[in-house]
């Protein structure tokens, strides 16, 4: 073993009496040798107050002009330094090695002589073998390099025997996070050098004698920590040093393997980017609404209407498995835990070719791999739910298990809110609201692949329940029901990765029907009723990907889904929408159906030159609806983008996209049903910018335009209650439209202990329609068609977003939200209505032409957030406000035409149109332990 020794080993220079050699050629000045060979000449130096010296005799034999003085030589400075280390297996000698070094010209020794001190053959030997690793700058002589000869001192201090000495071993860790930190220092006994450092685990160790000692650990971003240690001679001290982080979380720049920007217009979002967004209650998903190109259903839902589609035209999808129903209650969190979730990419315009079946954007949820050094768990509870995650690597099999699950109370806040909203309904009914979920992940190593089966679910129920007083008295409910098992494996193929998949799942939605009923001993409540739409799915996949080269990138796919839907048909009633006089064929009102959809499709990126890339890409897709329905789509897809510097890139890109008919948002059966309606079918062309004009910014902005051919886009309200336009009881209830804007973003992304932006867009969505007129009575005159606002769109959208990360691990954000209204056309909103009077003069309100429909006022909010983290010895403590609307803006989601009451008019009656609004304000308060 070497010895410790070598760190406290002596190098001596010295000068005095030391020898000069000087090759000297025979051109030289002087007089000339009888040949032309180089010759080396040797002569004495002297050590003066002066520094070193030749004399001048010395001088004139070597051709040097001093003018009868002395000539001044530039000793070699060491360079670097080659420590001897003391031999294996001797103990207990001390001892020097006196040794004579010839330096050349270049500073490399060259030679070397022993000369005195000990004679212990192991001493010498390390001594002779550790001179002829030190480097010299050379000596000079009158401005010229010269070789010389000098002495060289080694000692050697014998190490302590190994039993004498004691050792100190650990780990350092930052408080909270537990996480390992690499390049602490240890510093021992107030020394101003490290003792000791710590490895990539976090690990050091050191050896020291044994007794009492101070040690100081130190760490960027961490505050210094002092500790006292008493070492027991030969024995190990096991320790654990936690360093307490500066700030908790802080707002870092992460460096990360960044997928390389081949699409039009993907907007990555990590970490804190993703759970600290004010108004958006930690949930990652709900973050995508504060993106350029969104607008809204209302405040605080978060299904997104992406440049002026349906919301359910964007698909959501989790590592590449479809998501039906995404929150829970419209307005709550989505249905998987924050921890599972490591990114989302969304695509607001010209999706890959991956993703199919849509005509709006993508919103592509990455879950994060599971991590593999120690057990991690969170817990957290506030106003609305509480829930957990878990995750445990098992290091001896390779295996990762995670669990996670929620559980909400939100009746309690709700049942208070709305009896307060509706005093007399509340001695009626009481108002209930719940949901949970869950989700599962085994993850296996094999080999250089991996296996994952993950399986999630949630649950939602709302509705009003009769308070048992008395019998026959009636309540509703709607309750939604999803499940997904999803089994992936990944391995290396052919010089990439492949992947394969099979997903099973079941989907719910439906209505239940309450009533009180008088039975011994009392009054109770039993369910009358239940109407549910059931989807049953299997879906398998492939994806393979291989990158050839620098230039050339490949990826291609194929997916197969078999979908059965039924109707679960309980107690007495009829379906929503049905008479009993009359039975539809409908597939609205009987949406039983058996359907395959299949796909395959194929990316190619090319990057001809160093500014170029091309992303060329085509999916193929058939829809098949028993009996005997089947839609080929073919969906070709192009993106190009031509940096034109390191800052500026400008980009362009466009596609075909198709989907069955869609109802508003995803409602289990009906988009298979109504396969028989045919396709819709849209193009997207997009081209944009983008910029970062300094460090840490970003700044996109993007044109769009989108026509749609063929659109089939039901009311979901319209198809329940049986009440469809006019024009869509036809055998072809297709219209078409287009869509166009402008998108502006400027981001600062994670870093200086802040994020945000600014999102601007500018938004117009339009329907060919055909649409009665009326007259003054209110009775149709005519049937016409024109191109009218669309019931989603919203003109103007500007966000703003700021989170900041102040000392003692406090964070402040708000959020900014501005949108103008909506057309009042009576989709989702209330007819536009016209003040008219009869032949008697009584006051009457008579429908507006839907192409003269007003359009509801613009609403703004502010959302705010709040947070204090704490690190404890093995915890993180956060602390959390959470408020959307904390400004308290009333939204108008429509109005109310009636008639005042003559007493209160001085006997007349007038017309009276009062808002439909509602404070609609989500305050959170939480608290999340994170181990």
């Amino acid at each position: 073993m070497r010895s410790r020794a070598l760190l406290r080993a002596f190098l001596l220079v010295v000068l005095a009496g030391g020898v000069l050699l000087w090759p000297r050629p025979g051109v030289a000045q002087g007089l000339p040798p009888t040949t032309g060979e180089q010759r080396a000449v040797e002569v004495d130096v002297h050590a003066t107050d002066a520094g070193t010296t030749l004399s001048a005799e010395d001088a004139r034999r070597l051709g040097l002009a001093t003018d009868g003085g002395e000539a001044t030589l530039m000793p070699p400075v060491l360079l670097q330094e080659s420590p001897a280390a003391y031999p294996e297996g001797l103990e207990g000698v001390d001892g020097e090695v006196v040794l004579e070094l010839r330096v050349d010209e270049q500073g490399g020794v060259v030679e070397v002589y022993v000369t005195g001190g000990t004679r212990e053959k192991a001493l010498v030997a390390s001594a002779v073998a550790a001179a002829k690793g030190l480097r010299f700058s050379p000596a000079t002589l009158g401005g010229q390099p010269v070789s010389v000869r000098l002495p060289f001192v080694y000692r050697f201090e014998a190490p302590l025997p190994e039993s004498f000495m004691s050792h100190l071993a650990g780990m350092v860790r930052a408080k909270g996070t537990r996480r390992p930190l690499v390049g602490a220092a240890v510093f021992l006994d107030g020394s101003t050098t490290p003792a000791a450092t710590t490895d990539s685990d976090g690990r050091f160790s050191l050896k020291t004698l044994p007794g009492d000692h101070r040690l100081e650990v130190r760490a960027p971003g961490h505050a210094p920590e002092r500790f006292e240690e008493v070492l027991v001679q030969g024995e190990t001290l096991e320790v654990l040093y936690r360093l307490e982080p500066l700030v908790v979380n802080p707002y870092e720049t992460v460096v990360r393997d960044e997928r390389e920007r081949t699409e039009v217009s993907r907007i990555t979002l990590h970490e804190q980017e993703l759970r600290e967004v004010p108004g958006t209650v930690g949930d990652p998903f709900r973050v995508v609404m504060l993106m350029p190109g969104v607008g809204s259903l209302a405040s605080g839902i978060s299904y997104p209407v992406v440049r002026g589609s349906q919301p359910a035209a964007t698909g959501f999808f989790l590592d590449g498995v479809r998501i039906p129903m995404l929150y829970h209650l419209l307005l709550g969190p989505a249905v998987v835990h924050p921890d599972f979730i490591d990114s989302i990419d969304f695509y607001v315009g010209v999706p890959p070719a991956q993703y199919g079946r849509l005509l709006g954007g993508a919103v592509e949820g990455r879950i994060s791999r599971p991590r593999e050094d120690r057990l991690h768990y969170t817990v957290y509870a506030d106003l609305l739910n509480s829930g957990g995650f878990v995750e445990y690597p098992f290091a001896s099999t390779g295996t990762s298990v995670s669990v996670a699950g929620r559980v909400s109370y939100a009746g309690l806040a709700i049942v208070p809110l709305a009896e307060a909203l509706n005093q007399a309904g509340s001695e009626y009914s009481r108002s209930r609201a719940s949901f949970w979920d869950y989700q599962a992940r085994v993850e296996q190593k094999l080999g250089q692949g991996r296996l994952r089966l993950f399986a999630l679910g949630s649950s939602d129920d709302f509705g009003s329940t009769p308070i048992p007083d008395m019998a026959h008295k009636e309540g509703f409910g709607v309750h939604t029901t999803f499940h997904r098992v999803d089994l992936r494996g990944t391995h290396p193929l052919a010089g990439g990765e492949a992947e394969l998949g099979v997903t099973w799942g079941v989907d719910d939605f439906g209505f239940i029907g309450e009533r009180t009923v008088a039975r011994p001993p009392g009054i109770g409540v039993e369910r009358v009723g239940e109407y549910t739409l059931r989807q049953m799915s299997v879906s398998a996949r492939a994806r393979w990907q291989r990158r050839f080269s620098d230039s050339l990138e490949l990826s291609a796919g194929a997916d197969v889904e078999h979908r059965r839907a039924a109707i679960v048909l309980r107690g007495t009633g009829l379906a929503p929408g049905q008479r009993e006089d009359t039975l539809s064929d409908d597939p609205f009102q009987s949406p039983s159906s058996l359907a395959t959809f299949s796909g395959g499709w194929t990316q190619l990126v090319w990057r001809p030159s160093s500014p170029w890339t091309v992303s060329a890409g085509l999916r193929a897709d058939a829809y098949h609806l028993v009996p005997g329905i089947t839609h080929p789509a073919l969906e070709p897809r192009l993106a190009v983008r031509h940096a034109l510097s390191e800052s500026l890139t400008l980009k362009a890109g466009a596609g075909l996209f198709h989907q069955p008919p869609t109802v508003l948002l995803h409602v289990p059966v009906l988009d298979t049903s109504g396969l028989r309606y045919g396709l819709q079918q849209g193009m997207q062309v997009d081209v944009g910018a983008e910029w970062k004009p300094v460090q840490g910014w970003e700044v996109g902005v993007d044109v769009f335009y989108n026509p749609l051919r063929r659109t089939v886009e039901f009311d979901l309200t319209e198809v329940a209650l049986e009440r469809r336009r006019m024009g869509l009881m036809g055998p072809d209830p297709a219209e078409s439209g287009y869509a166009y804007g402008a998108e502006l973003m400027v981001r600062h992304p994670l870093g200086d202990n802040w994020f945000g932006w600014v999102s601007y867009s500018f938004l117009r969505s339009r329907r060919h329609q055909r649409f009665a007129r009326f007259d003054a009575e209110g009775n149709v005159v005519e049937w016409t068609r024109a191109s009218l606002p669309f019931a989603f769109e919203q003109e103007h959208v500007l966000n703003a977003a700021l989170s900041y990360k102040l000392g003692r691990s406090i964070t402040l954000g708000a959020v900014v939200h501005f949108n103008t209204g909506r057309p009042e056309s009576g989709e989702i909103t209330s007819k536009t209505m016209s003040a008219r009077f009869d032949e008697t003069g009584n006051p009457l309100w008579v429908r507006q032409d839907v192409d003269r429909a007003g359009r509801l006022p613009p609403f703004f909010r502010v959302d705010f957030r709040a947070a204090k983290s704490w690190a404890l010895e093995d915890l993180t403590l956060d602390v959390y406000l959470d408020i959307l609307n904390v400004s308290f803006q009333r939204e108008i989601y429509g109005y109310m035409y009636g008639f005042s009451d003559p007493k209160e008019t001085g006997g007349r009656r007038e017309h009276v149109r009062e808002p439909v609004t509602l404070p609609l304000i989500i305050p959170m308060l939480g608290l999340k332990a994170t181990y």
